[in-house]
């Protein structure tokens, strides 16, 4: 990917009020082409347009219901947070990750979180090394 189409990635991505859009509702809404791999009523996963192993995948809930970023969780996302991982499993098993693979969920500006829409990494394909980062 170029840079200026890195950059209009990243400026799409930074933080907005709750339940504003991100670049991830443009995906959901196919306004914005991704490498779907894994689609039903409640998630979608998409290739990372930056892998940082050789599988990068980014799973995320269709409804974001406020749930914009971990710290928001509240008892109501319960359900929408476990189904993530599961879907999570179920990818890594159609990758072919038997091995292992990383499940990671960055978590504000500290964290490294670019888009606030809470989402899933699941990466694989290569050793994972630790710390992570």
């Amino acid at each position: 990917m170029a840079s200026s189409e890195k950059d209009a990635a990243l400026s799409a991505a930074a933080p907005t009020a709750d339940d504003a859009p991100t670049i991830f509702d443009k995906i959901i809404n196919k306004e914005i082409p991704s490498k779907v791999v894994y689609e039903d009523a409640k998630a979608l996963a998409f290739r990372d347009i930056s892998p940082q192993a050789p599988t990068h995948i980014i799973i995320i809930p269709k409804v974001k219901d406020g749930l914009t970023r971990l710290a928001k969780a509240e008892e109501r996302h319960i359900q929408v947070l476990g189904y993530l991982m599961y879907i999570a499993k179920v990818i890594a098993k159609q990758e072919g990750l038997e091995d292992g693979y990383r499940v990671v969920i960055n978590d504000g500006p500290s964290g490294c979180q670019s888009v606030y829409h809470l989402h899933v990494h699941l990466l694989g394909g290569r050793q994972m090394n630790w710390p992570p980062g």
